[in-house]
């Protein structure tokens, strides 16, 4: 090669537009979702949205390509899918064009399924006949019963059957291994909830996104007081009763940190943390009238109220009242909902269908307020 052609810079990338997100439950996937919606707007992009009045791409039934809004006709022409859906790889790539980044997240089994068990305590059966989640831990069998597989599927394994596994079947070494080497070969990334700004870092390089597209405001979370505390018996008997999610967790938290050390490096990582941080925080500044969540009673546009579920107070934000429209507009996606959100992008993608009903006084009654 001539000494001048080693001069030209690297070719810098090209933001990535065809992303799935496999939105799994209780891994602080609403704040991803979010994420990926503005994302979508910024570009123009077509989301796979559930069909008609669900929020979700038809969970937890197996996904299938006609749970998609429009399918018939769009085909395989959506560009983001990042609602609730129980994976199937044949199904999505039918959805999906052949380029697209899979990616989803994961949480270590044991804050998860306390939080579970405060959500959804009263959907699942496991969960409303025992008191607490101690009482619930010391005997799951006692109360976790077969036969209501589909309504205790919160109980037991949920990550691995927002997967697709069977969160029911016996932890053999050689399914273990297949089903995560299986998971490997269906998405480019697993990203962990403990470490949210680090993987939105990892995220941003791995998509080739700008800064900007991975800030966020932490939606969904519950106030401090729903929780209950978990005995050390207990958190040990969640990596028993849920082995094959804290198998699924185990390794795929050590390839997180593998690919960070493989590609940006830890230096890079911590930078880029910071740099976030202090993005997320003058972005806070500009929007909210409190530097924080607050319980849902304190939200004082009901339009913004988060869905609330079981014994969980869900937090949500107020915005400062004196934003000009641009601004105003901003920090209202910042801090818009998930059943909101999926309603307005709805609205906007599909406007001759009925809107998807939120039960809420809606945010923007015309979409030219953008």
């Amino acid at each position: 090669k001539s000494h001048e052609e080693l001069l030209i810079p690297p070719t810098p990338c090209r933001a990535k537009t065809n992303v799935m997100f496999l939105k799994t439950h209780k891994t602080a996937s609403s704040t991803v979702l979010n994420i990926m919606f503005r994302f979508a707007e910024r570009y123009n992009l077509t989301v796979a949205l559930p069909a008609d009045q669900l929020f979700h791409l038809g969970y937890p039934r197996t996904f299938v390509a006609h749970f998609v809004e429009g399918f018939e006709t769009i085909g395989q022409n959506y560009n983001i899918m990042c609602n609730h859906l129980r994976f199937d790889p044949l199904e999505v790539r039918r959805v999906m064009a052949a380029n697209t980044f899979y990616f989803s997240i994961l949480r270590n089994p044991i804050p998860l399924l306390e939080s579970s068990y405060i959500y959804y305590k009263n959907n699942v059966p496991a969960f409303r006949s025992s008191k607490n989640v101690n009482e619930f831990l010391a005997s799951p069998t006692k109360y976790y019963h077969p036969v209501d597989y589909r309504e205790n599927i919160y109980a037991r394994n949920i990550m691995w059957f927002d997967f697709g596994y069977n969160n029911n079947a016996e932890d053999d070494t050689k399914y273990t291994q297949a089903v995560l080497e299986e998971i490997e070969q269906n998405f480019h990334l697993i990203l962990i909830a403990e470490y949210f700004d680090e993987s939105m870092v990892l995220l941003k390089h791995a998509l080739c996104w700008d800064l900007d597209d991975v800030i966020y405001f932490k939606l969904n979370s519950r106030s401090q007081d729903t929780v209950q505390t978990l005995t050390p018996e207990s958190e040990e008997q969640i990596k028993v009763w849920c082995s094959l999610d804290w198998k699924l967790y185990l390794h795929f938290n050590q390839s997180f940190w593998r690919r960070i050390e493989e590609t940006i490096g830890l230096e890079v990582l911590e930078e880029e943390v910071d740099h976030l941080r202090t993005r997320q925080k003058e972005l806070m500044e500009t929007c909210l009238s409190e530097q924080e969540a607050v319980r849902k009673d304190h939200i004082r546009n009901k339009a913004l109220l988060p869905f609330q579920s079981g014994a969980a107070n869900i937090l949500g934000y107020n915005l400062k009242q004196d934003l000009d429209n641009r601004t105003l507009r901003t920090c209202q996606k910042m801090v818009m909902p998930e059943l909101q959100y999926t309603s307005y992008l709805y609205a906007v993608q599909h406007p001759h269908k009925k809107r998807k009903e939120v039960g809420l006084p809606l945010l923007w009654t015309s979409f030219q307020e953008k």
